[in-house]
Parts: structure tokens; C-alpha cells; sequence
């Protein structure tokens, strides 16, 4: 088997393996361009996220604003994650019917 594939592109001559490098490029910008697509509608480009991992305890270490705004963050955090729960559970009852 292995002298048949060694064989085989041994036969292609020069300049086939460009073409291999070319598909194989394209195929890695297509996976990015979905991930890209799949990430903005899951809603994974959110700038304040970085402050949903403050706690109570850490309202001493940080100034008003950022204390306010996490607290601001959480909160629609929470509020869009009953909304998106809220979704799949009429989707489920859809499903069912």
C-alpha cells in the first residue's frame, strides 16, 4: 500500500503539492469564517464580560464606576440568560407538540 501512494505521487512531478497547500489553506479560512458566524450568533463577542467574574468581595478593590458597571453587566447577564432559557424551553414545548 505504502509503495502504491509513494508510487503514485511520485508520477504528479513537480508543482502538484502547491495545489494540495491551496486546499488545504482554503479549507482552514472556510472553518474560520464559521466560527466566526457561529461565535457572533451565540453572542461570544461582548466586551464586558471581563466583569461578570466580580464578586461582593471584590467592591474594595475597585473604583465606583467599574463596581457599578459590573454590577450593571450581571445584571443583563442574568436578564438574557432567563430570555434565552425562556426560548429554549418554548422551543422544547414546540417540539413535543
Amino acid at each position: 500500500m505504502y509503495d502504491y501512494i509513494n508510487g503514485y505521487l511520485e508520477s504528479l512531478g513537480d508543482g502538484w503539492s502547491i495545489y494540495l497547500w491551496l486546499i488545504a489553506g482554503g479549507l482552514i479560512i472556510l472553518a474560520c469564517i464559521y466560527w466566526i458566524i457561529w461565535a457572533k450568533k451565540h453572542e461570544q463577542f461582548d466586551e464586558d464580560i471581563k466583569y461578570v467574574i466580580f464578586q461582593e468581595d471584590d467592591q474594595e478593590k475597585m473604583s465606583k464606576e467599574d463596581w457599578e458597571k459590573s454590577r450593571q453587566v450581571i445584571k443583563e447577564q442574568v436578564a438574557r440568560r432567563e430570555e434565552v432559557l425562556a426560548q429554549e424551553k418554548l422551543a422544547k414545548q414546540r417540539r413535543a407538540t
